[in-house]
């Protein structure tokens, strides 16, 4: 016994004081890793096998997996809704007693970015890093620095050549916000030499308060370092000069401007778009009011900008079984909507952008609709070029399938138009294939669309026909002419009432047709401008249209009405049945409860497709049930996989969500949240890794990271497939490295090191397995960055980071996932002593 009481027994244990204590090893003993977590075992598994052990923490760690993705679901909501706040900014307009007001977000794109929306995608590895320091008593571990190096690895190895491999046959994505990105790539490249001159070459083995600090405070360095670039404070000026935007809020590109405006209004659909939008969808027969609401709200979701959250958002619920982000569209509706998609750059909802002559060449097919016989061979269509023609200007013309099909009743085009300077009118041959066996009447359509090449899109606009419907006729007669319909019905405010004339049972030659306008309770000159004309039907043309001008007089009245009537023939064609049609000018007000109602239902597919809840009840609501409540668009695998993960998903629906407090207090109980999971995962995985013979270091880079980075990846997936630049599924990946090492290693070190300081005594570092590590995912990164930029400015590649010619994408697809293998094995083969 010695003078301070402290007896050493032979069993382990020992006294101090007359009080009794027993050693850690004679604790556990031979109970293998129990000493590894800080939460777990929660029970003793002592007389449990190691394999069974081993198989169970595994799949807890797969399931936590799970459960960490879930919750950071809410978490992202909660930063979607903080970030999704607006202020008012008033416009002149051609009211001068009422300006045009529109919403501006707060947030900046670069800061939301680089800020909440990191945190949200790295919180796992960041928290992993802080609470395996606190757990090991202000000790570095392996587990943390691991996750974030081998994290970083994924993202940039694997998203980037996931997304360079995946995009569509033939389309190219580039990175807009170039300089951003520049900003970013650089922090990230510097984070990780900074971590290496600290661990191996300042104070080796030992990092210092100043150099964690350092470490820390390179992140809001990065944050308004990108924020100025956003504004362009540095360099050549953009096409697009964004300082002259900065008080309207982040508007390029304009085509995004024009969005918002003509379709949310305080959050509300703008009702002429909305108008619009209906009479397009009208021209399918057999859709409701409901299904036209359901495809105004798909279109207006599509053609919003979406930032990286949404659409991880969307991999995590894809991946759960939860309420989707995207419209769930019926087979039909699916269909309808395919065949109103004209072209990405020019969205069908709300009203069409001002045709800009003087500007642009503006080019469109000469009709919306042409007929021919099976056995017509080739013929061809014209496309004709108005507005500005002293330019040379180039389309793409390709064919989409209808009822008929490509291969088996005609030959498909994929070409290039080039029309050269003062020339108006290009032919394109269209080749019907003649089977020799009777079918019905089928169609397919010729679709033109502007080049992805951003220099070929200036100075050319597309017109108002875009897409032209080729119907395939059984006979060679120059057929009838007739109204679509026998009434129509606008309202006083609509400008022109558009009535469309059809060409049926032939479309042989080349026919007209007179018209003129009947008074009735409705008077030309008072109620509208009428008049007469003639209609020429080129040959195979099947659809032309009569506008006549409605007159506003801004008076309450009674619903008036007119007739417009066919006459006179000629080229061998006849009158149909219906030569004769009624137009009905009605009272606004009668349009006003149809259109509040579609309004109503617009607004609430909308609502139904955000990322965040306001209340208890819809996020208990989608918790306890599979695809949110969707139950006609379902799966079977998201029926499994809901069962999966309910009980995750019921626990989590406690969380306060987003909608109380502006969503801040859903952002911290959801981060506390993700913190506690965290910490269990960090136990699953190092008594996993330690079941398996596997050292800390490799769990991290393997294992861990892999589970923390897989919704990542199959975000940037659809990021890339759907967006139209690179910016959302590359484009964030290397901010995201940058701040996963200034806070998940910067701020844990700083506690560390000041705790360190106070009890006089080194924070200590091993230099040998993180020291290699960070220098080989230094010299791997930059050479993968390389490759990303000599995507974009060589043209082997397409000059686009991501897609381009089939052979070079999928070799630097394939490079790239190599770049990760090599990292992963020799950073392995040192956790193990093979390269002493």
């Amino acid at each position: 016994m010695s003078d301070s009481g402290f007896i050493l027994e032979d069993d382990g244990s020992y006294t101090i004081n007359n009080k009794s204590y027993i050693s850690k090893d004679a604790v556990y003993g031979d109970y293998e890793c129990a000493d590894r977590g800080l939460l777990l075992p929660i029970f003793s598994e002592y007389t449990w096998p190691p394999e069974v052990r081993a198989f169970l923490y595994f799949m807890g760690l797969l399931y936590c997996f799970l459960g960490v993705a879930i919750i950071a679901d809410i978490f992202m909501g909660s930063i979607e809704k903080i970030t999704s706040k607006t202020r008012k900014v008033y416009l002149t307009s051609e009211k001068e007693d009422e300006p045009e007001v529109i919403e501006v977000r707060i947030w900046s794109d670069a800061v939301a970015n680089l800020t909440l929306m990191a945190l949200g995608s790295s919180a796992p590895e960041i928290l992993l890093s802080i609470i395996e320091i606190i757990g090991n008593d202000f000790r570095a571990g392996d587990l943390g620095p691991g996750t974030i190096v081998g994290s970083a690895a994924f993202n940039l190895f694997i998203i980037s050549a996931v997304c360079v491999m995946f995009i569509p046959k033939g389309e190219i994505r580039r990175i807009k916000d170039i300089k951003v990105f520049a900003v970013t790539t650089v922090f990230s490249v510097v984070a990780y030499l900074w971590l290496l001159i600290i661990v191996v070459a300042v104070s080796p083995g030992v990092v210092e308060v100043w150099e964690a600090v350092v470490t820390l405070v390179m992140f809001p360095s990065l944050v308004l370092i990108a924020w100025l670039a956003e504004k362009n404070f540095f360099g050549v000026p953009n096409k697009t000069d964004t300082s002259k935007q900065i008080e309207l809020g982040n508007f390029q590109p304009a085509d995004k401007f024009l969005r918002e405006r003509q379709y949310f209004r305080d959050g509300r659909l703008d009702r002429d778009g909305l108008v619009a939008f209906i009479k397009e969808v009208k021209n399918y027969p057999g859709l409701t009011d409901e299904d036209a609401a359901v495809l105004a709200a798909s279109k207006l979701v599509e053609s919003q900008s979406h930032s990286r959250m949404w659409y991880r958002v969307g991999a995590v619920r894809s991946m759960t079984g939860g309420r989707k982000t995207q419209p769930q569209l019926s087979y039909k509706l699916k269909e309808v909507y395919n065949a109103m998609n004209e072209h990405p750059e020019a969205p069908t909802v709300g009203e069409v952008p001002q045709v800009q002559p003087h500007k642009n060449a503006i080019v469109d097919f000469h009709s919306a609709s042409c007929a021919v016989m099976e056995n017509i061979g080739k013929f061809q269509v014209a496309i004709c070029r108005t507005g500005r023609i002293d330019t040379r200007v180039s389309v793409r013309v390709e064919t989409i399938d209808g009822t008929a099909t490509v291969d088996q009743d005609y030959i498909g085009i994929n070409e290039i138009i080039t029309f050269e300077a003062n020339e108006r009118e290009k032919f394109i041959d269209v080749e019907i294939i003649n089977d020799n066996q009777w079918e019905p009447d089928e169609e397919f359509f010729l679709k033109i669309s502007l080049l992805m090449d951003p220099e070929k899109r200036e100075g050319v606009q597309l017109g108002r026909i875009s897409i032209m419907e080729i119907t395939i006729l059984n006979d060679d007669e120059p057929g009838i002419v007739m109204f679509q319909k026998r009434g129509f019905l606008v309202k006083e405010s609509i400008g022109n009432a558009v009535i469309p004339v059809v060409r049926k049972n032939g479309a042989d030659g080349e026919i007209t047709v007179k018209w003129r306008t009947i008074d009735k309770s409705a008077v030309s000159g008072r109620d509208f401008t009428g008049g007469e004309g003639l209609l020429t039907f080129k040959h195979t043309e099947t659809l032309q249209n009569i506008e006549i001008p409605i007159i506003d007089d801004m008076t309450p009245e009674k619903d008036e009405h007119f007739e417009v009537e066919l006459f006179d023939p000629e080229g061998g064609a006849k009158l149909g049945q219906i030569n004769r049609t009624a137009v009905t000018i009605t009272n606004d007000d009668d349009f006003n409860s149809f259109l509040s109602n579609m309004m109503q239902m617009t607004n609430a597919n909308v609502h139904a497709l955000q990322v965040h809840h306001e209340t208890y009840l819809s996020q208990i609501k989608d918790a306890l049930n599979v695809n949110g409540g969707d139950i006609e668009n379902a799966t079977c695998m998201d029926y499994i996989l809901h069962f999966l993960t309910f009980g995750w998903k019921i626990i989590f629906a406690l969380v306060p969500p987003p909608g109380i407090l502006g969503g801040w207090l859903c952002f911290f109980v959801s981060l506390g949240v993700i913190g506690l999971l965290t910490a269990i995962v960090g136990d699953l995985a190092s008594i996993f890794g330690c079941l398996v013979g596997l050292k800390d270091g490799v769990t991290a880079i393997t294992f861990v990271a892999l589970g923390t980075s897989l919704p990542d990846t199959f975000a940037s997936k659809a990021a890339a497939v759907q967006e139209k630049y690179a910016d959302n599924a590359v484009g964030n990946v290397t901010g995201s490295n940058s701040v996963n090492v200034f806070l998940g290693l910067g701020l844990p070190w700083l506690i560390a090191a000041i705790v360190h300081v106070i009890r006089d005594e080194p924070f200590e570092v091993k230099k040998g397995n993180l020291g290699f590590s960070v220098g080989l995912f230094t010299g791997l990164s930059i050479l993968c960055i390389g490759i990303i930029l000599a995507r974009r400015f060589l043209g082997v590649f397409g000059k686009a980071e991501l897609g381009g010619p089939a052979t070079p994408r999928y070799a630097s697809g394939i490079v790239m996932m190599s770049l990760w293998m090599v990292y992963v094995l020799f950073s392995s083969f040192q956790q193990y002593d093979y390269f002493k």
